[in-house]
């Protein structure tokens, strides 16, 4: 799909400029010092700072909820469709060189690199909450200083982080339990890949901040970017230079470059981009900065981690079972991007009604998000099911292969409904003070939502039970979160309302 700039929209989509704001916009609101949480909302009656479509109220505190949950997840998939598409063609493309050991090696080597994911979701997920929940509140220009502050606490973790995994992929690819080519493929691949992390954090940090202004398109033109870059470049240089696997690992980073400029331009241009740093107000934005982003990254932690108690368990199978497992770790992105988007979207949402402290419309967007969750889980799983055969067959999976495909169509695809559920709830905790929560859940559900469940299931009914049995562990844990989350709305309505507040 070709990018599509801004420039090609009509006119009447913008909110009109009065004049270019900036790169690095002064730290001050009605001319008062922002620092830290102390700085006031703009009152009413006064003039917000004109200039920045960051001055404007935010968009979710009116208008239908399922339409505004609908939008801005179907925007957004958009773009995240097309990344997990390209990642699909990717793989598929991969299977094309003919070597069940290089599709292995991208399921080992994605395993890892999920972890470094974790980081760069978590750092989304905070500027997401803090700069909607500023929004909603009339705060736009601390909007634009928490952006600063969360961008150079990213760069300060995305370094090192992206050191680490360089040094360390061989001896992860050992504990993962990759051996052979399938091992040397990985470790190739993550090293091509892993320096260029700092660059993917600035993509999501500017993702997610587009989000919180409710900006979806240009969001998703992020994803877009990405999507469409790896697209063009992954059988070029696969096969039109004849690089191989190499050739794949080098249009990521490509991608990664496109994801980022693509984020970066329309937040310097559109919505103010960096305040100037001042230590101080860095100082006081350390708390609540904190407060949401380890538990948001330890949350998105918990995911690899039972992708590699998972592959564990495969490692034991033969590299049909683990490259089936490969081909289904990109099959889920796809069939369920909605889903994914989801968490993503409903996110701001929650953020500026609970802001505006809007708790009706709160709970009403929780539920939305519920509801079209499980009308597109119903779609998507005869879908999954009835195309196994097909898929077999494009990625060259043997007998045993496409039992494994029928076996993820046929049980995994109608309970994953409940992962999104519990997606939902994370991002509903994470927006309501309380990330913490998502924290325990998430690592409940890859921890005790998943062993025990790999132990009876490949006792059982061998590959096919490791595949399937987790499954069940995710309708425990999404249960419980959508229980928790509605609680939560509740509580915070009656402090609201008792006296002492």
């Amino acid at each position: 799909m070709p990018l599509v700039t801004s420039t090609l929209y009509p006119a009447k989509l913008f909110r009109p400029r009065v004049a270019r704001t900036p790169i690095f916009k002064r730290a001050t609101q009605n001319g008062q010092t922002i620092a830290g949480d102390s700085a006031p909302p703009t009152r009413a009656g006064e003039s917000a700072p004109r200039g920045s479509l960051s001055a404007q109220p935010g968009k979710f505190l009116t208008g239908g909820l399922m339409n505004h949950v609908a939008v801005m997840t179907l925007t957004s998939s958009f773009g995240l469709l097309a990344m997990f598409l390209v990642d699909f063609l990717d793989l598929f493309f991969i299977a094309q060189l003919g070597d069940p050991a290089l599709t292995a090696a991208m399921g080992f080597a994605a395993t890892l690199l999920f972890f470094n994911s974790a980081l760069n979701i978590g750092l989304m997920i905070t500027i997401s909450a803090l700069a909607a929940k500023s929004i909603g509140m009339g705060r736009g220009e601390k909007a634009n200083v928490l952006f600063t502050h969360v961008m150079i606490i990213g760069m300060a973790l995305a370094i090192p982080m992206a050191i680490l995994f360089w040094l360390f992929a061989p001896g992860c690819m050992d504990a993962i339990g990759a051996t052979g080519h399938a091992k040397d493929a990985a470790i190739q691949y993550i090293r091509i890949v892993a320096p260029f992390s700092p660059v993917t954090v600035m993509g999501m940090i500017c993702s997610g901040f587009l989000r919180a202004h409710g900006d979806a398109r240009r969001a998703m033109n992020t994803t877009l970017a990405m999507a469409a870059t790896n697209a063009i470049f992954d059988p070029l240089l696969m096969f039109g230079l004849d690089l191989g696997f190499t050739g794949a690992a080098y249009a990521t980073v490509l991608s990664i470059f496109a994801m980022a400029i693509a984020g970066f331009w329309p937040v310097l241009r559109l919505y103010g981009g960096f305040a100037p740093f001042n230590k101080e107000h860095f100082m006081a934005d350390l708390a609540p900065i904190r407060a949401i982003m380890g538990p948001a990254v330890l949350t998105n932690l918990a995911t690899p981690v039972g992708g590699f108690i998972t592959f564990r368990f495969l490692a034991e199978y033969n590299e049909t079972v683990i490259a089936s497992y490969a081909v289904i770790g990109r099959i889920i992105p796809v069939a369920f991007c909605l889903l994914f988007s989801l968490s993503g979207s409903i996110g701001p949402i929650v953020g500026q009604n609970f802001g505006a402290q809007n708790y009706d419309r709160v709970r009403e967007a929780i539920r939305s998000a519920v509801i079209f969750a499980t009308g597109y889980t119903l779609l998507i799983w005869p879908v999954l099911y009835f195309a196994a055969p097909v898929i077999a067959k494009l990625f060259d999976l043997n007998a045993e292969g496409l039992v494994l495909l029928q076996v993820f169509g046929g049980i995994v695809a109608p309970l994953f409904l409940f992962n999104g559920v519990l997606y939902i709830a994370n991002a509903t905790f994470n927006n309501l003070e309380r990330p913490r929560w998502s924290t325990w859940l998430n690592w409940g559900r890859n921890t005790l939502g998943i062993l025990p469940f790999l132990v009876i299931g490949d006792w059982m009914a061998g590959a096919a039970g490791v595949i399937a049995a987790p499954a069940i562990g995710g309708v425990i844990f999404g249960m419980m979160g959508y229980v928790l989350a509605i609680r939560l709305v509740n509580s915070h309505e009656q402090s609201a309302h008792s006296p002492r507040s």
